[in-house]
């Protein structure tokens, strides 16, 4: 059984409000994959389900989340918050035009900002989670930098966006097992195992470790008290795959070969919630500096958004090919 086509998905009924706020985040391994499109679109669909939302851009030092609202850079942004020129992020927040949806803007003006410190960070993370709306939507820079999976791995909903290239599969793949890796490096008890994890990052490393599940397998061998706390780690760990860009069933495909991947190579636990398909009047909106979900509401591409914004309330992914 192949991914549904566009006609056969089932409409997703409208979910309840969440009971508490809850924090998204939208990665990828590389840029120009679509992800600030799919970010935008994502928090226009919440916010016309009845959600309270606020849309970060989360690309520090890169931001470009405005334009796909349609917007102008507005006049305080992120780095207004970190350079401390305002001490509320309520004090950034820039109201879209869409009921529901606001924008924290970012720091596209402060040079150091895609290397702040982790003070800053946890400062950013502690006002983000004070504010009174049902959903952070984090639009996380590309690549794979610390702050960048600190961002992914702190989030109740962790995406990540690839498109049917091989480099951005490679990159999808490889940001997962970064991001895992980092939370094994977390819970490691002691600077003893904090080291065995980083050396497991080099592929010639002395222990011959070459996944994580290696990793874990050398671990109960010299560290058997850390064990417990690291494979806790892997089993929790539930990132979510959305594939951007699709033009044909393989392409759709290729949500389904990560989630197998990462069961296989990384024993981590994924889902494929979802793909958007390639349309020219997605770009042709994003050319007019207008928002497409509402410049190209009657696009195939519009329908899987509100499809995926559906599944993703609901906590439903698509079927296995194979199931």
């Amino acid at each position: 059984m192949t991914a549904a086509a566009p006609a056969e998905l089932a409409a997703v009924p409208p979910a309840a409000k969440p009971s508490r706020r809850q924090i998204w985040s939208l990665g990828g391994g590389k840029g120009g994959i679509g992800k600030s499109l799919l970010a935008a679109s994502l928090g226009y669909q919440l916010a016309r389900s009845g959600r309270r939302v606020v849309l970060v851009d989360a690309d520090l030092g890169g931001s470009n989340l405005h334009t796909c609202l349609g917007l102008e850079m507005p006049a305080l942004t992120l780095g207004d918050f970190l350079q401390r020129r305002v001490e509320r992020i309520e004090d950034v927040l820039v109201d879209t035009g869409v009921p529901g949806l606001r924008l924290v803007s970012g720091a596209s003006d402060f040079l150091a900002a895609a290397n702040i410190k982790h003070v800053q960070k946890v400062r950013i993370l502690n006002r983000l989670r004070g504010l009174d709306v049902d959903v952070v939507l984090l639009d996380l820079g590309a690549g794979s930098s610390f702050n960048i999976i600190d961002f992914f791995l702190i989030s109740d909903v962790s995406l990540l966006t690839v498109i049917p290239e091989p480099t951005s599969i490679e990159n999808g793949y490889r940001f997962i097992k970064s991001a895992l890796y980092r939370r094994l490096r977390g819970v490691a008890g002691n600077e003893t195992v904090r080291q065995l994890v980083d050396s497991a990052l080099d592929a010639k490393n002395e222990a011959g470790i070459r996944t994580p599940l290696d990793l874990l397998r050398v671990v109960a061998e010299r560290h058997p008290d850390a064990e417990a706390d690291m494979r806790r780690e892997v089993a929790t760990f539930h990132p979510r795959f959305v594939v951007n860009q699709v033009r044909d069933e393989a392409d759709q495909r290729v949500g389904h070969q990560l989630v197998a991947a990462c069961a296989r190579h990384l024993g981590v636990r994924s889902s494929y919630v979802g793909y958007v398909p390639y349309e020219d009047a997605v770009w042709r909106a994003v050319r007019r500096r207008r928002l497409f979900m509402a410049e190209a509401a009657e696009s195939r591409a519009a329908e899987h958004i509100r499809r995926l914004t559906g599944a993703l309330l609901q906590g439903e992914t698509l079927p296995l090919p194979w199931a």
